[in-house]
């Protein structure tokens, strides 16, 4: 099968909450008011407690408590807001995966990773939109998922990688397409912006040169979040070449505190977006 074949079967399998396909309608649609918008998300409480949950995290660190929706739009933005209910709704909709089949902890663990990462280095260069970066890192991987559920022999011997065997090495050998290009696929599917899918599907440098400054965010965000979580295999910087962050005028340093951030943040991140926490509820 290619990449769309897959994401195809995916997204007959999982399909996003009614709740963020209408509040994404609503704010694709250009002409609605933030007291509209969060009228619409407070009619599923679980996406308008995630919203605010969100809004307090150390993602945003506001001086002060936000307490309703519509508060939280007018200080994140309707731009992030929409974002994140992204985020959350397509996280949802792999809740209900058999735990048995894959470790949620480390697949989502490597995701918000990424995407702190990739919101972080975003911000040290100036990135136009941070927030967005952020969904990329945290949705880059989720072809697995979808490889997972449909062909889970295949899955299991993509996940058999080494130092000298790198992840898309093997996606590409047994599957002969990578995560990264479901991924994208799947999203194309749901209607899910460009802006996201694009570095998404680019995002490994090895088969990419990146086209984009988002592009080059998310290559480096991806490989550096890879050795942060699976440190018994790799060091801080395998794989990655010098070159990767040069373009974006940062330095090892950087990185280092890139990482450092990224793993000060982890922890109340993943209570976020982890699919084991939605049931809470």
């Amino acid at each position: 099968m290619n990449a769309l074949e897959y994401a195809e079967k995916a997204g007959d399998l999982f399909v996003l909450p009614d709740s963020v396909t209408k509040i994404k309608q609503l704010i694709d649609d250009g002409s609605a008011s933030i007291n509209e918008v969060a009228e619409v998300i407070n009619y599923d409480p679980a996406v308008a407690a995630q919203i605010l949950k969100i809004a307090n995290s150390a993602l945003y660190k506001f001086p002060t408590v936000i307490t309703t929706v519509s508060k939280a739009i007018q200080v994140i933005g309707t731009d992030s807001v929409y974002d994140l209910v992204l985020a959350y709704g397509i996280s949802h909709a792999f809740k209900d995966m058999n735990e048995g089949e894959v470790d949620f902890s480390v697949f989502w663990e490597l995701g918000v990773s990424c995407g702190l990462l990739a919101k972080y280095i975003a911000q040290e260069t100036s990135a136009k939109n941070p927030d967005k970066m952020f969904v990329c890192g945290l949705l880059h991987n989720i072809g697995e998922l979808a490889v997972l559920q449909i062909e889970p022999d295949t899955a299991a011997k993509c996940s058999s990688f080494t130092a000298q065997n790198c992840p898309v090495t093997l996606q590409t050998e047994h599957l002969g397409v990578t995560y990264a290009e479901i991924s994208a696929e799947l999203l194309k599917l749901w209607g899910i912006p460009s802006e996201i899918y694009g570095p998404i599907a680019h995002q490994h440098a090895s088969l990419h040169e990146a086209q984009s400054h988002e592009e080059k965010i998310l290559q480096l965000a991806a490989n550096l979040a890879l050795n942060n979580v699976y440190g018994e295999i790799y060091s801080r910087l395998d794989n990655i070449e010098p070159e990767q962050y040069e373009e974006l005028n940062l330095d090892e340093e950087a990185l280092e505190a890139g990482l450092d951030f990224t793993n000060m943040q982890l922890i109340s991140t993943l209570a976020i977006f982890s699919p084991s926490t939605f049931s809470i509820y």
